[in-house]
C-alpha cells in the first residue's frame, strides 16, 4: 500500500494566479481559500452608497476609493481579502492591478453569515496593516454603524454612530451623513 503523498502548500502566488482564472471570488488565508457568497440587495446598496460618497468627497485628493472586486493584502497574516469598500492614499496602490497593500480606511457591510468573522479574525488581520487608520462595520439589518479608529498609542477606539449622526472619518477629513449611507435601503 502506498503512503499518502504530502500536498504541496498553496502559496499566495499560487492563489493570485488561480484566483485570476476563477468565475467567483475567493479570499485567501494561510494557504486556504474561502469562497465568497453573493451579497444581498441592501448589502450592495450600502456598499455603493459609501463608495460613491467617498469617491465624490475625495476627488482632487491623493486618496482613491475602491470597491468589492479589489483585493487587499494583509501580508502579516498571509491573507488576501475583498473588503466591501477601501480607501488608499498610497501612490503605489493606485498603480496596482491585483491588490492593494496600504489602505487608510476599510469598510465592511455585515451579513448574518460573515458578521462574526468580519468582527473577529478579519478585523484582527486588518489591525496588523500599519497604514490602516479606520475600520467601519455597517449592519444593514439593525441598522447600525461601528467606527473603529487607531489612536496615536496604536490602540483601537470604538464609536457607535447613532442614527441621524454623520460618520466622521478624521484620517480622510471626511463626513458622510447617515441618510447617505442608508439611502434606498428599505
Amino acid at each position: 500500500m502506498a503512503l499518502p503523498q504530502p500536498t504541496p502548500p498553496f502559496t499566495a502566488a499560487d492563489y493570485l494566479r488561480w484566483e485570476a482564472e476563477q468565475p467567483d471570488k475567493h479570499e485567501y488565508v494561510h494557504g486556504e481559500t474561502f469562497a465568497m457568497g453573493g451579497a444581498s440587495r441592501r448589502h450592495v446598496t450600502i456598499s455603493l452608497n459609501v463608495a460613491s460618497a467617498l469617491d465624490e468627497v475625495l476627488e482632487g485628493t491623493p486618496c482613491r476609493t475602491y470597491m468589492a472586486d479589489m483585493k487587499l493584502q494583509a501580508a502579516a497574516d498571509d491573507a488576501y481579502f475583498y473588503p466591501d469598500v477601501l480607501v488608499t492614499c498610497d501612490p503605489d496602490d493606485h498603480k496596482a492591478d491585483q491588490f492593494m497593500r496600504s489602505p487608510t480606511l476599510v469598510v465592511e457591510v455585515l451579513s448574518p453569515a460573515t458578521a462574526a468573522y468580519d468582527r473577529g479574525d478579519k478585523f484582527a488581520a486588518y489591525r496588523r496593516i500599519a497604514s490602516l487608520k479606520e475600520f467601519v462595520l455597517i449592519d444593514p439589518d439593525r441598522p447600525r454603524i461601528e467606527h473603529y479608529r487607531r489612536t496615536q498609542a496604536d490602540r483601537w477606539e470604538l464609536q457607535e454612530i447613532e442614527p441621524d449622526q454623520p460618520l466622521l472619518l478624521p484620517s480622510l477629513d471626511v463626513s458622510i451623513p447617515w441618510a447617505r449611507m442608508f439611502r434606498n435601503v428599505d
